[in-house]
């Protein structure tokens, strides 16, 4: 279990989930969640392969923080079927302050234990987490 520099912990399972997603394609995404009561980050939710980005996007939820990876396929303008990991910050304005405080200083050390990351995005709604601000980060 590593530890976090802001006291969060990050489970084992966090960085297993997330190397199976990367090396195995066994997941479309990953929902992360920090445990207040055992100070850690641990997985919350994992999306087949199947699910899209819809199933995601209703994964996150409307007024509590997340961390979340998806797994985004796009092909090319040359016509290559390409895939991007995406690292989101969910920190909704909804959300409590005391949330929104401890994901933001945990947010560092738990993205150095997911090592594959290409994109991060940060987002307070869900325009800032559309499809289309994927599409065009992908590129």
């Amino acid at each position: 279990m590593a530890n976090a520099a802001s006291g969060m912990a990050v489970d084992d399972d966090c960085k297993r989930r997330f190397l199976e997603l990367k090396a195995k394609r066994t997941h479309r995404f990953i929902i992360y969640k920090i445990d207040e009561k055992k100070k850690m980050v641990v997985v919350e939710q994992v999306g087949e392969p199947v699910l899209n980005y819809d199933d995601f996007a209703a994964s996150l939820p409307t007024n509590e923080c997340r961390y979340a990876i998806f797994d985004y396929d796009f092909i090319t303008e040359e016509n290559c079927q390409k895939s991007k990991i995406f690292f989101i910050a969910w920190s909704p304005d909804t959300a409590r302050v005391r949330s929104k405080m401890i994901y933001a200083s945990s947010k560092e050390r738990f993205k150095r234990e997911l090592d594959g990351i290409q994109v991060e995005l940060q987002a307070t709604d869900s325009a800032e987490v559309g499809l289309d601000v994927i599409q065009g980060r992908a590129n």
